[in-house]
């Protein structure tokens, strides 16, 4: 296997293609008895049209959340309760644009990944296994559309956006949910579930050489080709449209509000447009921001206001939400000191310390096993690698970040969700 030191962060990284394309990463951490896979597919739920082998998919909203739920059951065999046999922890999640598999564990790791890679390489879709799993998916939608957390984000994105499938939430809809079929799950299964459009990340104080050759003796060595996304989703930069009100059992009224940016290209400009905007957001509403001070001395927002810049396959957006019976105020107010930042700029100091802040926070996410996996998946299936951040940091200026500032946080790309009480 390759491997690449990182002295800036104390940390190496092996790196293996397996013959069957599958990219395996591997952090040692001696010493250390827990351990961490994360077993991750480049196919979220926005990923509904796609070709395979020469034939055109339309799959429903949802499929691939309800893949996820399906991936755990085996002819006989009760998945979580041999990982749990075995001493470790298992769980998945479907986001936007990935699916991923983890666990964690003590003891027995060898064992356990071994399970991990098996039954997420096995597809397994009887009939009557996927109406069962139906009523179960059914019954998760209706509590997601009982959250207002949910229904705040998910109304704001069909202001947002008109054509990008970030509209729909990743369950799907109740309609949708019944036109999933085995065929449909199976084809999915095919198209990105094989070892090339996957990858494979252990964090562990495990020897490197003996997970590649796990993989390839669990998957096999043969490549095969992964299915091909299609894009058919274009975006003005202007919201669809600029303001959502609904009514929910809430103590008080909750708000998202979002600025509509450019969509995030591949490598070091991935990650270099992801700082930019965390930076435009610190600076503009972060805790010890001008503003945010302000608006919580004035009682416009509580310590429930937060917000960053997101990024998902596609689309990006610079967003922030809370308690507050005033939102529209509030969005005026962020409004108005973008503006004054534009113009005026951030004081050399304030800039650097704010950046100084940022990678501080970064480097303290790598002492979580969970966030460093995570992260080393997102950023590989954006042809990047997650240890390069420190330089990109770096070389990040402050009139990017002002830049950013004037172009995105704008009255034409804002859009803004509330929910009140009933």
């Amino acid at each position: 296997m390759e491997a690449i030191s990182y002295p800036k962060l104390g940390e190496t990284m092996y790196t293996h293609i397996c013959k069957n394309g599958l990219t395996v990463k591997v952090v040692p951490r001696p010493g250390f008895t827990r351990k961490m896979a994360y077993f991750v597919t480049d196919f979220g739920a926005i990923h509904t049209d796609f070709e395979l082998e020469g034939k055109f998919y339309h799959a429903p909203a949802g499929i691939a959340h309800f893949l996820e739920h399906k991936m755990f059951e085996l002819p006989g065999r009760d998945v979580s309760a041999e990982f749990a046999a075995l001493g470790a922890n298992v769980n998945a999640f479907t986001s936007y644009d990935m699916t991923a598999y983890y666990f964690s564990c003590s003891e027995n790791f060898m064992e356990s990944l071994s399970l991990l890679l098996e039954f997420v390489s096995t597809p397994y879709f009887p009939e009557e296994s996927v109406q069962r799993e139906m009523g179960i998916i059914d019954q998760e939608i209706g509590m997601n559309e009982d959250a207002p957390d949910s229904r705040v984000f998910e109304d704001l994105m069909q202001c947002l956006y008109k054509e990008h499938p970030i509209r729909v939430p990743i369950l799907g809809s109740r309609q949708s949910l019944r036109a999933i079929t085995p065929d449909l799950l199976n084809a999915c299964h095919r198209a990105f579930y094989t070892p090339a459009n996957m990858i494979l990340c252990v964090v562990a104080d495990v020897n490197a050489n003996e997970v590649a050759a796990l993989a390839e003796k669990v998957l096999g060595t043969q490549k095969k080709p992964a299915g091909k996304k299609l894009r058919h989703w274009q975006e003005e930069m202007c919201a669809e449209k600029q303001v959502s009100h609904g009514n929910m059992e809430v103590a008080m009224p909750t708000f998202q509000m979002a600025f509509k940016a450019e969509p995030v290209p591949n490598g070091e400009a991935a990650v270099r447009a992801e700082i930019v905007g965390d930076l435009a957001a610190e600076a503009l509403f972060g805790e010890s921001s001008e503003l945010y001070l302000r608006l919580y001395e004035e009682g416009l927002i509580d310590s429930s206001f937060g917000g960053g810049f997101e990024s998902i396959d596609g689309c990006a957006m610079l967003n922030c939400g809370g308690d507050s019976y005033e939102a529209p105020a509030v969005r005026t107010a962020i409004l108005e000191q973008a503006a004054t930042l534009a113009q005026e700029g951030i004081a050399d100091a304030d800039f650097l310390r704010m950046k100084r802040s940022a990678m501080g926070r970064r480097i303290r996410d790598l002492d979580s096993f969970d966030s460093m996996c995570f992260r080393i998946c997102a950023y590989h299936f954006s042809s990047f690698e997650y240890f390069d951040f420190p330089a990109v940091y770096e070389r990040v200026r402050q009139e990017e970040v002002l830049e950013f500032l004037r172009r995105v946080v704008t009255k034409e790309r804002c859009a803004l969700s509330v929910i009140d009480p009933k």
